[in-house]
């Protein structure tokens, strides 16, 4: 095993440069994974944005800990691990190995709290220990807490998910993603009352289709609804949620809220979507979308997990349509390995090569975040061992 690492540190919002590292010993109960592919996030664009904030008014409100090593979107080779690790690592039971291709749930929780012992399908601890690619500087512990690095340390208490053979590393990167957009599966536990939530059939309206936008229009497309309506400011975005299952697509720089608000309209014999899920991660987007909802309609907001400032909404707007809103940070950790299966299953059915636009070296992670925040990109993966 090598003794020095290669990882991008972003140093400061706006700054990444290339560090070396001595490679940490073993602990007990712990592993060392080989990064072999790790995706760009949206929350990397906000924290290289300066955009640092996270989990505002919690108890796990935290303010970036520069410097630190980026990336939680992870599949990894296990090079190193103990006995105890071995045996209790995996989330499933498995028992883990060298040679293991792996990922991770970024989030390591206390499993003690009140929300640990009542909510455990989710990680809403109120004791967070920390996020790997968020919450730990490079300065701290074993340093290598991200996946824009050539190695990455697991420490005890993390939830470690084997990678099904066949499953391609681009798209075990994209397991994470595709648990956030169980959000959907939320909804659908309101679909007793009276018809609301997600039901079959229904009309889901998407804003912002980039990687989390298509990865909701996957899954409700897979979950049974009716007509799907993406938006995006991007053709190239739009081009390949119609690929993933949108029906309607269009673009928010073309057209006005007017007009988007009256085609969903004319879409839903008048009524309205009866779901709208905001992946922008821009909160003006907020209250155009809650006029695109029916009455009784559900709001998902899993797309501003950043602290990026407020906007006005008319309270009595959301009283007088009976509006359901609801936010969902984070995701079913549970669920990565129903994910990886399913996306195995679905590999013939959506053209899921169209959904990775962008490969870079580890040297070049600063113009990875950069590329993948334009309109010609989709989901942007680094590569560490790319020359």
């Amino acid at each position: 095993m090598d003794t020095k690492v290669s990882a991008a540190v972003l140093a400061r919002p706006g700054h990444v440069e290339i560090r070396e590292f001595d490679m940490p010993p073993l602990g007990k109960g712990a592993a060392i994974c080989r990064v072999l592919m790790a995706g760009v996030c949206g929350t990397d664009k906000h924290s290289y944005r300066g955009e640092t904030v996270q989990y505002k008014g919690t108890e796990n409100e935290i303010d970036l800990p520069f410097p630190i090593i980026q990336g939680h979107e992870i599949v990894m080779e296990i090079v190193a691990i103990d006995e105890e690790g071995a045996r209790n690592l995996s989330y499933d039971g498995d028992y883990l190995k060298v040679g293991d291709r792996v990922t991770i749930c970024p989030d390591v929780v206390c499993g003690k709290c009140w929300y640990c012992k009542n909510i455990p399908s989710y990680p809403w601890c109120e004791h967070l220990q920390f996020s790997y690619g968020n919450m730990r500087s490079c300065n701290d512990g074993n340093h290598l807490y991200g996946g824009f690095s050539q190695y990455l340390y697991i420490e005890p208490g993390t939830r470690v998910y084997k990678v099904p053979d066949g499953l391609p590393n681009s798209m075990a990167c994209f397991t994470e993603v595709m648990c956030v957009a169980y959000t959907l599966e939320k909804a659908r536990e309101f679909s007793g009352f009276s018809l609301e939530g997600f039901n079959f059939g229904d009309t889901v309206a998407v804003q912002g289709s980039g990687p989390l936008g298509i990865a909701h229009i996957a899954m409700a497309r897979m979950m049974g609804a009716g007509k799907i309506i993406a938006t995006d400011i991007s053709d190239y975005k739009l081009e390949i949620a119609k690929a993933f299952g949108a029906d309607v697509v269009m673009n928010s720089e073309k057209t006005t809220p007017e007009e988007r608000i009256a085609r969903i309209k004319a879409e839903t014999h008048g009524r309205g979507a009866d779901i709208v899920v905001e992946c922008v991660g821009r909160p003006e987007v907020f209250p155009e979308g809650l006029k695109y909802l029916r009455k009784a309609g559900m709001y998902l907001e899993p797309g501003n997990f950043v602290d990026c400032g407020g906007v006005d909404v008319n309270v009595h707007e959301i009283c007088a349509n009976n509006l359901r809103i609801i936010g969902m940070t984070n995701h079913t950790h549970n669920c990565y390995h129903t994910v990886m299966e399913m996306m195995l299953r679905e590999k013939d059915r959506f053209p899921w090569d169209k959904l990775f636009s962008h490969v870079f070296p580890l040297a070049e992670a600063e113009k990875a975040i950069q590329t993948s925040m334009t309109k010609e990109s989709m989901k942007v993966l680094i590569d560490p061992w790319k020359q």
